[in-house]
């Protein structure tokens, strides 16, 4: 019955999220979910970033490292297909 108190865009994922924790559109309590990613219609793993709106990813490329240590990033243009691979905990879990 509470699924279907929530609409499907509630339980939608953000138009852009980071596995970054510096950066603004880091959401942790979103990433414990666990977040797929289709882009032009294949499953990718490897995924850094993403922005739904703009329509690009940013994947890590091999094992090079910037400066800072950071893992290089290559942005690719094409459509994003964000979802969650767990469902929302239901409200009386997070009760107890």
């Amino acid at each position: 019955m509470a699924e279907s108190d929530q609409s499907p865009s509630e339980d939608a994922p953000p138009d852009r999220l980071s596995l970054d924790p510096r950066s603004d559109h880091f959401d942790e309590t979103l990433l414990s979910r666990g977040v797929g990613i289709k882009f032009n219609g294949q499953e990718k793993t490897n995924v850094m970033e993403y922005c739904v709106s703009e329509g690009w990813i940013r994947v890590a490329a091999g094992r090079s490292r910037d400066r800072h240590g950071q893992p290089m990033t290559l942005k690719l243009q094409g459509k994003v297909e964000p979802y969650f691979e767990r469902p929302a905990p239901a409200p009386d879990a997070a009760e107890e």
